[in-house]
């Protein structure tokens, strides 16, 4: 039965059965550990791999000696603010000595400011944060594979994979000989390697394999006698066309195989080959230390072959590439590594080209490095990796689980189009390492994963998971806890973690369930080795936080899990009455709540900060942030939960962030649901709610967005941010300032000036009086434009914050840009028809309807329903999750408790009977329901309960969108699309299509022309209507012409016959357009006068447009109506950040 344990500050009645042996580890170890490591031991490794650098005559050598970090200059929110980016310089002493005087020179060099990692796990690159994405990547080793040819032949292949180098493959071929290639180059046979490897003659190559008669079949396909033709014969393969000698040759083969400096294979690589042949080839001494051989050596070949030879005879069976002891991760320290590598070897060049050019005597450490290749490629890895992600932060789960994200695609990884179904499949071995459940729909499912809860990541890139382990000689579980490698993993019988034990540890059962080898058996319990530490070792965090997951069919689960990563962080927060146990976990290692450094009691709170004064007797502030912007739009606002004189223990929660309650993840609200059909209003998933959810504020979300306006230096003078706008009434400016930016605290409208700026205008040739007047009054005269920055369509709210940057403020501009400024503006958002709102158990849909609280069906005690959902929504999907948890929260609320069922481990059907007993309701958790408008009760019996709901971000107020005049397309004079360009609709072929099958010819002749692009037709429509007159004929649309032209570009003379086969002459644009333009005030071509300014500053467009350098801020705005279209191929789809990774 339930029993209560605290979990934070809150007490929790779990149903839990199973003791947890081991703490969950720190859910986001894996971004610092391997930061960590880098830091200390990977840039050393670096430094150390291309030390020394020797000049071409061996006179001149430079030592890398030892490397320092220095303090960041500016803080993590400074940097936000400033868009700097947080990181700290990097100095490296380096020792220069001349070999022919004896000379030592030392130095100490900037080599360039080295990003720092937040103690959030994340980096800020240019003032956002971002997150680097662990890789699953092959791992160096030898491969093994059998198939079948084109004659039904079985053939073998062996590869040997590098970390970087040379591949070697072997196969076999019909008549049972073994081939090499060399490099992707064409096969030679094995025997000529050997040969060139110096084992010359053939009774040394037979006796090397034991006389196997199919070495000697390869022997016989062999033409070479000698090591010296061997090498030669190789030469000719790898260098084709180049004069072959004997000693280039062997240069060849010994840089291609055996030259660290070309072929790595890694500390993983030697380590997998010494596991794979157990040859005892694993470590020499180097300088007096033990160090990994990380080229191939000869005998490594040769096993390799046995090897092959042993698979051949069926003694070992092949490799599995998609099992995760074949796969490893590559996380953000080596990744680091790769880059700064590659860096380092670009400035290794020049450095020996210096050497060479500069003067012996004047030449310093200084002069020979150029840290440019350095700094240029650790820049390009953050800012523009595929690995390298702006952040997730729409709320607490969504940062960590982006954190805890493993990857098979970027560079060295694979590609979404060539990525087959095994890859993306789930594998026996992801057990405990990586979640069979949370992954992306679409394409890119099973290519991105999520590390498991318990996983963590050994020194060699390989995920570990960890077992209880079994003493076999008494029969007892231990509470040690091994972990184990995939391939390690095969060998043992592993019991299920909800295997039933007595107290001292003994299987209660003679015959238990357990996992060998990717199989499922049921064995003695005698025969068991290790036990699964917990049940929700083999499920990510956001999956873990799914109550009654083992009810759930799988696909469903998938989408609870990553729509919960969805959830808008709400206005008032509020904890799951039935939780997992694991919120308080998640929200803790988020790192979104603060947590209390240290003992001490509380000396004053405020909403901006607290203060403790700590044991030993100093103050620490804990400063706390207030209506931040995420990177999502969404609102982080940290509030105290602490009292003055309250006692806090280190490690304690002290304040809650966005979507945390009480220190517990809150991602959305209990809801007094009813399974019921309304009148159709819930048909096809949609959702039924009470106007009360909108009047108390239950599912309110503040969002903000920034708006940036910069005034830069244009050709005819610098741009200027200023109150006086020509041809604005003073209305207008009411909520500006003297400098022309509006207050805070101001209510904006769509179209309201947020920040007054003009630019100069063309100067025209000026007339004698003119000139006079220009004499006179000085520049005034000068004529200016008004480019003041507007809220966009669609978009209000209030200002809330303004930040101004000046040059003259000693603030960092990028080049050309004066005055940049920066304008908040918050709106509360109500929950309204169109909002999407899902449950955990993927059960989602689309708010239909809002009813007044009185006409919804009310309980017998006169409690209306918050929220009817279709019960057609269960049966098929099979998520009867959603049942449970909605049965035990009705329990668990009569009875004033909430409640946490773990993933695998929660309340059986008999405790929540048990639960409805106590609370005194009735056992199959059915309430008769009233009808709100009539006051008659429904027919039936329904079931009604507590069920936690989310809303989340795909928000109506961000998709709805309507056109009137805006931007065409230069080319077709089309609309543009998408509402970021002020779009229009689409009536695609298919929708013309329904048009022609009703024969509305008229109404399709004017979607096709005026109301689209023909240029003349639309705007003598447009004067039509003004002036009340029949609006005339429709002309030739632009399209039309773009397609002869393209014709007649192909050199076919295209000419366009009427009914009457009389030549039709398509004039090219009309004069009287524009006049007639002009006069309505029309602009016909591109954007009219009030065309949106691109939004400034979200991060999220940015990323996602695929034309980065395009700012449309850098045009002269004259340009922009001709240039509509360079935001044509900008549209960026409105779920472009919904599902999709």
């Amino acid at each position: 039965m339930a029993y209560p344990v605290k979990v934070g500050t809150r007490e929790r009645w779990t149903f839990a059965k199973i003791k947890e042996t081991l703490e969950l580890p720190n859910l986001i170890e894996i971004q610092r550990n391997s930061y960590q490591w880098f830091i200390d031991t990977g840039l050393r490794e670096l430094f150390h791999d291309i030390s020394p650098i020797q000049d071409f005559t061996g006179n001149l050598i430079l030592q890398f000696v030892d490397y320092s970090l220095g303090e960041p200059k500016y803080s993590e929110d400074e940097c936000k603010e400033r868009d700097m980016t947080y990181a700290a310089p990097l100095r490296v002493k380096v020792r220069l000595i001349n070999r022919e005087t004896g000379e030592v020179k030392e130095q100490e060099v900037f080599m360039g400011d080295f990003p720092l990692m937040t103690d959030k796990g994340t980096f800020i690159i240019n003032g956002a944060e971002r997150v680097i994405v662990s890789q699953l990547v092959r791992s160096p080793g030898a491969y093994y594979a059998e198939g079948i040819d084109a004659n039904g032949t079985k053939v073998y292949g062996a590869t040997v994979i590098p970390n970087r180098g040379a591949w070697l493959e072997f196969e076999t071929d019909n008549t049972e000989s073994i081939y090499v290639r060399i490099d992707r180059t064409r096969k030679i046979p094995v025997t000529i390697l050997l040969r060139a490897l110096g084992y010359s003659t053939n009774a040394r190559i037979l006796e090397l394999f034991d006389y196997d008669v199919r070495i000697q079949n390869t022997l016989e396909k062999d033409n070479t006698e000698s090591e010296e033709e061997a090498l030669v014969e190789i030469y000719k393969r790898l260098r084709p066309g180049e004069p072959p000698t004997v000693d280039s040759a062997r240069n060849l083969l010994e840089s291609l195989f055996f030259d660290p400096r070309r072929y790595d294979l890694g500390n993983v690589g030697r380590y997998k080959l010494h596991k794979k042949f157990n040859h005892g080839i694993l470590t020499r001494e180097v300088d007096g230390r033990e160090e990994y051989i990380r080229t191939l050596t000869q005998e490594d070949i040769i096993y390799t072959i046995k090897y092959l030879l042993r698979l051949m005879d069926g003694e070992v069976k092949p490799d599995d590439i998609d099992h995760l002891g074949n796969r490893r991760l590559r996380s953000v320290g080596e990744l680091l590594q790769n880059q700064f590598r590659i860096g380092l070897a670009r400035m290794e060049r020049v450095v020996r080209e210096r050497m060479t050019i500069q003067d012996v005597d004047v030449i310093t450490p200084q002069v020979l490095i150029n840290i440019r290749p350095v700094v240029a490629a650790i820049k390009e890895f953050f800012g523009s990796s595929q690995l390298s992600q702006f952040m997730d932060q729409t709320n607490p789960l969504a940062e960590l689980t982006h954190k805890r994200r493993l990857s098979a695609l970027g560079p060295g990884g694979l590609s979404r189009e060539r990525a087959g179904f095994e890859v993306r499949d789930v594998h026996t071995s992801h057990y405990g390492r990586m979640c069979p459940i949370e992954t992306p729909e679409g394409p890119n499912i099973g290519l991105i994963g999520s590390l498991s809860t318990y996983a963590r990541i050994n020194e060699f890139g390989f995920i570990e998971t960890p077992y209880r382990r079994v003493d076999k000689e008494k029969g007892i579980v231990t509470n040690e806890v091994d972990y184990l490698t995939a391939d390690e993993e095969d060998k043992y019988f592993i019991a299920q973690a909800n295997a039933p034990l007595d107290e001292e540890g003994h299987f209660l059962e003679k015959r238990v369930n357990a996992r060998h080898g990717g199989e499922i058996l049921v064995v003695p319990a005698s025969q068991v080795d290790y036990m699964d530490v917990s049940p929700k070792q083999m499920v990510s965090v956001a999956t873990a936080l799914i109550p009654f997951l083992e009810h759930d069919d799988a696909n469903r689960a998938l989408m609870g899990a990553n729509m919960q990563r969805q959830a808008v962080p709400l206005l008032r927060t509020e904890a799951p009455v039935v939780g997992t146990g694991m919120e308080w976990r998640a929200a803790r290692d988020s790192g979104t709540v603060v947590i209390a450094r240290n003992d001490g009691v509380v000396e004053r709170v405020t909403g901006r900060e607290i203060v403790i004064r700590t044991d030993d007797g100093h103050l620490e502030t804990y400063r706390l942030q207030k209506f931040v912007r995420s990177n999502q739009g969404t609102c982080i606002n940290q509030k105290p939960i602490v009292r003055k004189g309250e006692r806090v223990s280190a490690g304690q929660t002290i304040a809650d962030g966005p979507s945390t309650d009480q220190g517990e993840l809150a991602l959305g609200r209990n809801i007094l649901v009813a399974f019921m059909t309304w009148e159709g209003y819930n048909y096809e998933d949609a959702i039924l709610i009470s106007e009360k959810l909108v009047k108390d504020d239950i599912f309110t979300s503040i969002h903000i967005e920034e708006y940036e306006c910069d005034a830069r230096d244009t050709k005819l003078g610098p741009e200027e941010i200023t109150r006086d706008i020509p041809n604005v009434s003073e209305d207008v400016l009411k909520d500006l300032d003297e400098r022309g930016i509006i207050r805070i605290g101001a209510e904006v409208r769509p179209g309201d000036i947020l920040v007054g700026k003009v630019t100069p205008k063309g100067e025209t040739e000026l007339t004698a009086e003119e000139r006079l007047l220009r004499a006179i009054f000085g520049e005034k005269a000068r004529e200016v434009r008004d480019t003041s920055l507007r809220v966009p369509h669609g978009e209000s709210g209030i200002v809330v914050d303004v930040k101004v940057f000046s040059r003259e403020n000693g603030d960092e501009l990028a080049p050309g840009v004066n005055e940049l400024v920066r304008v908040y503006i918050a709106q509360k958002r109500k929950i309204s028809v169109g909002d999407k709102m899902a449950g955990r158990h993927g059960n989602k849909g689309v708010i239909s309807r809002i009813l007044p609280e009185e006409d919804m069906p009310f309980l017998p005690d006169g409690t209306p329903i918050e929220i009817v959902l279709n019960p057609l929504g269960v049966p098929s999907r099979m998520n009867l999750g959603q049942i449970l948890e909605t049965h035990l929260g009705r329990a668990a609320r009569a009875l004033g408790i909430t409640v946490a069922t773990p993933v695998f481990d929660g309340a059986t059907e008999e405790e929540i009977k048990e639960s409805f007993r106590k609370a005194g309701l009735p056992e199959d958790g059915k309430t008769i329901l009233y009808d709100g408008r009539t006051g008659e009760p429904f027919d039936r019996p329904i079931t009604v309960g507590y069920m936690y709901m989310l809303k989340l971000a795909h928000l109506v107020d961000d998709k709805i969108h309507a056109r009137s005049t805006g931007p065409y397309s230069l080319v077709t004079q089309q609309p543009l699309g998408g509402k970021a360009q002020f779009g229009g609709q689409r009536f695609g072929e298919m929708e013309v299509w329904a048009l022609e099958a009703y024969g509305a010819a008229y109404t399709l002749q004017e979607i096709l022309t005026v109301k689209s692009d023909d240029v003349v037709g639309r705007v003598k429509t447009y004067e039509a209507i003004v002036k009340g007159e029949n609006v005339p004929e429709p002309g030739v649309p632009e399209s039309f012409k773009v397609l002869i032209k393209e014709l007649q570009s192909l050199g076919l003379d295209v000419k366009v016959l009427s009914e009457e086969n009389e030549e039709i002459e398509i004039k090219e644009d009309d004069d009287d357009v524009s006049e007639s333009a002009q006069e309505l005030g029309l602009d016909v071509h591109g954007q009219p006068d009030t065309a949106p300014e691109p939004k400034g500053g979200n991060e999220e467009d940015k990323d996602e447009e695929a034309d980065e350098d395009f700012d449309p801020a850098d045009l002269d705005p004259s340009e922009l109506e001709l240039d509509a279209d360079l935001n044509d191929d900008l549209v960026v789809p409105d779920d472009a950040y919904g599902d999709e990774e």
